[in-house]
């Protein structure tokens, strides 16, 4: 599938930075409002908590799954502060390469649509790379979450994945 992450995106407001251990304190910053979890669970991490849960990020899944994990951190280009993140699980699927992305914004950087021009980057980016569907799973309450499947041409799907609505939509794939 895909090597080790080494490409950083770029739009107008934002720099997407490659995955890397030495972000934990700074994403334990963005990420420490517990309102933050309400829709996708768990509980802010520590810096600790994020190094060891990066190291297992940027190390990959094991070699014999068909699976690739890219992360990205997502910045402001203006200040380079930190706002969150944007992934994506690429693995085969029967029509082609398929993603199941996800995006987290800070609290503090929500509503000045962050989420939509870092997961429309990242999608963007995907399909120029041979993937062929993208597929988001979004708690049925996350309005915000929902609004930024829309705004990337993601559509509900009566499938669920653990209480969640999967969205979908194909991508145009390789420009």
């Amino acid at each position: 599938m895909f090597g080790p992450l080494t490409e950083s995106l770029r739009t107008s407001r934002l720099l997407l930075e490659p995955l890397a251990v030495h972000h934990a304190e700074e994403m334990a910053e963005a990420l420490a409002d517990p309102r933050l979890h309400r829709y996708i669970g768990g509980r802010p991490l520590t810096a600790a908590e994020l190094r060891v849960r990066y190291a297992r990020l940027v190390a990959g899944p094991a070699p014999f799954h068909q699976e690739s994990w890219l992360n990205w951190v997502v910045r402001r280009r203006r200040d380079r502060r930190a706002v969150g993140y944007v992934q994506a699980t690429v693995r085969p699927g029967p029509r082609g390469r398929e993603a199941a992305v996800a995006w987290v914004i800070g609290m503090p950087y929500q509503g000045f649509g962050f989420a939509t021009e870092a997961a429309r980057a990242m999608v963007g980016w995907l399909a120029a790379h041979g993937v062929t569907e993208i597929t988001a799973s979004i708690h049925p309450d996350n309005v915000a979450s929902a609004t930024v499947a829309r705004r990337l041409g993601l559509h509900p799907t009566p499938e669920t994945s653990t209480g969640e609505t999967v969205w979908r939509s194909r991508t145009t794939g390789p420009t």
